[in-house]
């Protein structure tokens, strides 16, 4: 199993950074990994809400269906994702802090089958691509905030 945990402080309220985070269709505005992003289901975002997200991975593009399974808001969010032979599962908590919130995201990848002999290089380099997600939230962030 690959892991990736980060702590990314956002200049935004709780509320407003559990909503955005939340919303799984907006993946795409700031983690460079993933190429497109949509939700599947009419209404407000909630508990159940699934989402189609289209990951680009060593040249290849993996669809995933994630669903939201826990929606505490605004403390903890949880959602699984499975695109092929590989589980996808996220798990935010938030905290506020002076001038915003901490958010520290938690994602794991489970390969099924022979794919599971990939296991250590998937380790290594999912470290890569977290860093570079939560450097691209941490950016759209700022960016928002600014204008």
């Amino acid at each position: 199993m690959a892991r990736f945990i980060d702590a990314i402080d956002l200049p935004l309220p709780i509320e407003q950074a559990f909503d955005y985070l939340a919303d799984f269709s907006r993946t795409a505005e700031w983690d460079p990994g993933v190429a497109e992003a949509r939700q599947l289901d009419d209404g407000p975002v909630r508990l159940g809400t699934r989402f189609h997200v289209v990951v680009a991975f060593l040249g290849r593009r993996i669809p995933f269906e994630y669903e939201i399974t826990s929606y505490e808001r605004p403390q903890r969010l949880a959602l699984r994702g499975r695109g092929g032979s590989i589980l996808s599962i996220d798990e935010l908590t938030f905290c506020p802090r002076d001038g915003g919130t901490r958010v520290t995201y938690e994602a794991r990848l489970e390969l099924a089958g022979v794919a599971q002999l990939a296991d250590p290089l998937l380790h290594l380099l999912f470290q890569r691509l977290g860093a570079i997600s939560a450097r691209g939230l941490r950016e759209t962030i700022a960016r928002r905030c600014a204008a």
